[in-house]
């Protein structure tokens, strides 16, 4: 499996927004994206993680990261001043994951959702998986 691939939920508005974000500030572009819809998440991710998570995924070195765990590893991975969010780990889990979980939860409502999955523009492709 590739590294740094960052699985996120194609549809919808929040995680799109946020897919924006990190490919405008990971300048040396570590990181790989690929909707949870696609071939490359069917053929990566087991079917349990598939139907138990619908917004945001990290892969790294072969290790999965979830909710609270995701953001926080991409955000330290793109590096530079965006390695300051490590201090989140401080907060416990179960905290951290309660407000994401939360977010994640009103996303659609609150960010809207779409009719189908991000197309990357042309400077973005090879960042992209199937």
């Amino acid at each position: 499996m590739k590294n740094n691939i960052v699985y996120f939920d194609g549809v919808c508005g929040l995680c799109n927004k946020s897919v924006d974000f990190i490919i405008r500030h990971d300048k040396k572009k570590k990181l790989l994206f690929t909707p949870l819809q696609g071939e490359t998440a069917k053929l990566n991710l087991h079917s349990t993680v598939l139907e138990s998570f619908d917004s945001i995924l990290f892969q790294q070195n072969n290790q999965l990261y979830y909710k609270s765990d995701a953001a926080i590893k991409i955000m330290y991975t793109i590096g530079g001043l965006w390695k300051s969010v490590i201090i989140l780990f401080i907060f416990p889990k179960f905290i951290r994951d309660a407000v994401y979980s939360f977010i994640a939860k009103y996303r659609y409502k609150w960010f809207g959702k779409k009719e189908s999955c991000r197309i990357p523009t042309k400077d973005e492709r090879e960042q992209f998986l199937p």
